[in-house]
């Protein structure tokens, strides 16, 4: 018979891997994570806004970091426009049905994507069609484009203009880095905007 089951040690292996992969991040992709907010913080200088997008757990990433920017992160600031294109279940199903799925993120990028605006794709493989497809439209449109993946960065990797590429094969890993990423990114545009010493 095997050896029972640790919860405890299953616990320890989970939460000590996931720090594994953010001190990872850290000394890979502090660089491109901090050029990802500037371009950011450019976007809303220029009087642009950010549209986020991904499916399953990166669409909650998108509405999670939208609201961080709509609301507040860290300090009472003005309202940033962000747009999580997963928000609203009657643009999806409509879309769906009357399109497809693999392009209701395009279409949404269609109706609300300008230039100066900023594009953040969320994908653990890279490979989703609909967030491939709104990708295309937002560089069509003239929007800069960032892409949120993990794995090998799939195709989003080639498709993307600056690409943070989490370094694991696990998609828990990889979204938990993904909102990392993402709250660094708001730090840091709330810094450059709002500095507290200003």
């Amino acid at each position: 018979m095997g050896s029972a089951f640790d919860p405890v040690a299953r616990v320890r292996h989970t939460l000590e891997e996931s720090a594994r992969v953010k001190r990872g991040v850290a000394a890979e992709l502090s660089e491109e994570i901090a050029r990802a907010a500037g371009w950011v913080a450019e976007a809303y200088r220029g009087g642009g806004k950010v549209i986020l997008f991904g499916n399953g757990g990166s669409a909650s990433d998108a509405q999670h970091i939208a609201t961080e920017w709509t609301g507040r992160l860290n300090r009472e600031r003005p309202a940033l426009p962000a747009l999580a294109l997963t928000a609203n279940s009657s643009d999806l199903t409509a879309i769906g049905n009357d399109y497809g799925f693999d392009r209701v993120f395009a279409r949404l990028v269609e109706a609300h994507g300008v230039a100066g605006d900023i594009a953040i794709a969320i994908s653990t493989s890279g490979n989703s069609p609909n967030v491939l497809a709104a990708v295309d439209e937002a560089a069509r449109r003239g929007m800069q484009t960032i892409g949120l993946l993990g794995k090998s960065g799939g195709k989003l990797a080639e498709r993307v203009e600056l690409p943070l590429v989490v370094p694991s094969q696990d998609t828990q890993r990889v979204q938990e880095a993904h909102i990392a990423i993402l709250h660094a990114i708001a730090e840091v545009v709330d810094e450059i905007l709002f500095p507290e010493d200003a």
